[in-house]
């Protein structure tokens, strides 16, 4: 069976390197252009590039797949499965259909909830209880198409978007493997259809929902920074100067201070008033600093609390 896999961040390297490691024939890896990043726009390949390169497939890595050269390079390459994970590129049906077998797709999300760009995010946003990860046959439309299996995992009170991603670009590499042994069997299930009426949608994450304010509630502000965990990171105003939060716990003490109002300081302890109860920062980090714990951060501010 020959396989042309499509990604392009770190959450598509499980799954490619797991085909690798089980012998199977991955004949091309499709990722995006190669970007330049920071003040001198150095270019940077990406996560998946840099992993098949190290495995010598061949890379391609067209700004398209609508054009006519790209799906003639496409059909070329005689594909009997597509995989996509986090590709970035529209495929239009044109290119799905050039597939003998299927076009699968990696979805960090129980479809129907949280189709689209950000569904890891979204579900911490939400303060949702769990998600998952599953496989879906690809149409044209968004995050559409029938879905094979998923798989669930409950969301710790702690998780963190980065810690929920490194834990589904496994369990999406595993249950990957799972729908290609079912299938090298002739043991696939007929994907099931999405239920329209559970559709919601993870829309791109914009740097400015990770600004908080504080008269939103503690619940509120704790999903928000572990779901901003890593990128972009949320801003606070404490006594008059932003700071990013990486970590923080609801908490609830007696208070009659402001919303955004320190009611605790101490050297190991930096507690702030939110709508509805106080929210206790234990990762803390200047703009131009490192990150910080809060034991080091209380250090420098002595005037807080003496």
């Amino acid at each position: 069976m020959r396989i042309v896999f499509c990604g392009t961040p770190e959450f598509a390297v499980e799954p490619l390197k797991q085909l690798i490691n089980n012998q199977y024939n991955v004949v091309a890896v499709y990722t995006q252009p190669d970007r330049g990043v920071g003040r001198g726009r150095k270019i940077q390949y990406s996560a998946v590039k840099q992993y098949a390169q190290e495995q010598n497939i061949a890379v391609i890595q067209p700004k398209s797949l609508k054009t006519t050269d790209a799906l003639t390079e496409l059909k070329a390459l005689k594909p009997d499965l597509l995989v996509v994970v986090a590709y970035g590129l529209i495929l239009p049906q044109a290119a799905l259909n050039i597939a003998t077998i299927s076009c699968w797709n990696i979805h960090a999300s129980l479809l129907p909830r949280w189709r689209g760009a950000a569904p890891i995010a979204r579900a911490l946003l939400a303060g949702d209880k769990t998600t998952g990860v599953g496989i879906m046959q690809m149409q044209a439309g968004l995050d559409t198409g029938p879905v094979y299996i998923q798989h669930e995992c409950t969301l710790a009170n702690d998780e963190t978007a980065q810690k929920l991603h490194d834990k589904l670009t496994i369990m999406g590499a595993s249950a990957l493997l799972e729908c290609i042994n079912l299938l090298e069997k002739d043991l696939l299930p007929e994907p099931m259809i999405q239920d329209i009426n559970q559709v919601t949608y993870a829309h791109k994450l914009e740097k400015s929902e990770a600004n908080i304010s504080w008269d939103e509630t503690a619940q509120q502000i704790d999903r928000k920074i572990r779901a901003f965990n890593p990128w972009p990171g949320v801003v606070a105003s404490i006594a008059g100067d932003n700071y990013k939060l990486w970590q923080a716990q609801v908490v609830s003490i007696p208070s009659n201070v402001k919303d955004g109002e320190i009611v605790k300081a101490d050297k190991n302890t930096l507690i702030i008033q939110c709508n509805n109860s106080q929210l206790q920062i234990d990762s803390i980090q200047k703009p131009g600093k490192n990150r910080m714990n809060i034991q080091q951060f209380m250090q420098a501010k002595t005037s807080w609390y003496k």
